[in-house]
């Protein structure tokens, strides 16, 4: 029987790797100091990680993460985790888990205010340069990508159901972008998408330039307007402005992105939204809002 989430511990750990990886069993194992949701990730010496589902819904997303690390990484030139081995399902935990490379970094969150900018052109220029890489292989956008990837019209049941608690000018706004995002389509051919562009999941080197970018359980090959939610939810208008400029897509692919960020802020409380991506769910709102009443 698999452990729940709350019992993948240090211990767990340590048994898992000396019963499997016996060449490592003498390395210290310690948890991250940040969990993910799907995930437990532990450090595993100083040079790997190892990475488990947290519950038996998100095996098929590791073992699928796996495997577009493995694509890309022939393929994209900006670091991003290298699996080492992977775990079988035991008695002691019936899942499969993954040990990877350990990448040295801070986040997005940790980078200095006068090198926000600067961090955010080197990530424009890692997501510009991951839309290029050859999509064969790549798996495509739907219900294991969490639909990232897809039209944003398939968020439309939690969007709309949401914004009649907007008042005045915000929800005039937000209701207008969200009928001017559905119109619109990408027209382009499909592109990877990395899924979930979030501070936690960027790392930057000491001069605050992108060193790698991690998780990428719901990377598919589709739409990238999702990868452009960001924009709202961390960044200001002119750090968003430079986001604009450093990548090479159309306008009414922003408009989706905006759509996005309006989703993420309606379905997450003010709370969740100001720590996973550093802004409050007023100010994503009411930056949303304002491409269209601004």
């Amino acid at each position: 029987m698999a452990a729940a989430s709350e019992e993948i511990t240090s211990s767990l750990v340590r048994s898992l790797v000396s019963e499997q990886f016996p060449q490592w069993s003498e390395l210290p194992i310690r948890s991250v100091e940040v969990q993910g949701w799907d995930n437990r990730t532990f450090r595993l010496g100083d040079r790997m990680t190892v990475r488990l589902p947290s519950a038996d819904g998100y095996v098929a997303g590791l073992v699928r993460e796996e495997q577009t690390l493995a694509i890309l990484g022939s393929s994209f030139r900006v670091a991003i985790p290298r699996v080492v081995a992977t775990g079988a399902p035991s008695a002691a935990f019936n899942r499969p888990w993954s040990v990877r490379e350990w990448i040295e970094g801070h986040t997005f969150t940790a980078v200095e205010a006068r090198e926000r900018e600067s961090a955010i052109s080197s990530l424009g220029d890692a997501l510009r340069e991951l839309q290029a890489c050859d999509t064969v292989g790549g798996p495509w956008a739907g219900s294991a990508s969490a639909y990232r990837g897809c039209h944003v019209s398939v968020l439309g049941e939690g969007v709309q159901g949401r914004l009649p608690l907007l008042a005045g000018r915000q929800a005039e706004g937000c209701r207008a972008l969200w009928d001017a995002a559905v119109a619109t389509v990408w027209t382009g051919p499909p592109v990877w998408v990395h899924g979930d562009v979030a501070p936690g999941n960027m790392l930057f080197d000491s001069s605050g330039q992108l060193a790698a970018l991690i998780d990428f359980g719901q990377t598919c090959v589709g739409d990238p307007a999702c990868d452009l939610a960001f924009a709202w939810l961390s960044c200001s208008s002119r750090e968003r402005d430079r986001l604009h400029d450093r990548l090479e897509l159309p306008d009414d692919a922003w408009l989706r992105g905006a759509a996005w960020a309006l989703w993420k802020a309606l379905i997450s409380s003010p709370e969740d939204v100001l720590t996973k991506y550093g802004r409050s769910r007023d100010a994503v709102l009411s930056d949303v809002a304002d491409l269209m009443t601004g």
